[in-house]
């Protein structure tokens, strides 16, 4: 019963390879990812991290930052 499910009628070799790729693909993808995302993260606490609230409401006031900040941004 058992070899049946591993074999799959001799494509068992194809399913279960393609399965296994895809797996760790997409676990890398997920790994970097978040490295990525952690790195980024730091750099921007290093540069805005200490912004005062007077300098965040200069900072929402900006045009460009609007756009940004908002879901209908055009760029």
């Amino acid at each position: 019963m058992i070899n049946e499910i591993i074999l799959m009628d001799g494509y068992g070799l194809y399913v279960w390879s393609a399965f296994a790729f895809t797996l760790i693909s997409f676990t890398t993808l997920y790994i970097v990812t978040k490295i990525q995302y952690i790195k980024e993260n730091k750099k921007f606490i290093a540069k805005f991290g200490t912004l005062n609230s007077e300098s965040a409401v200069i900072a929402k006031s900006q045009s460009i930052n609007k756009q940004i900040l908002s879901n209908n941004s055009i760029i």
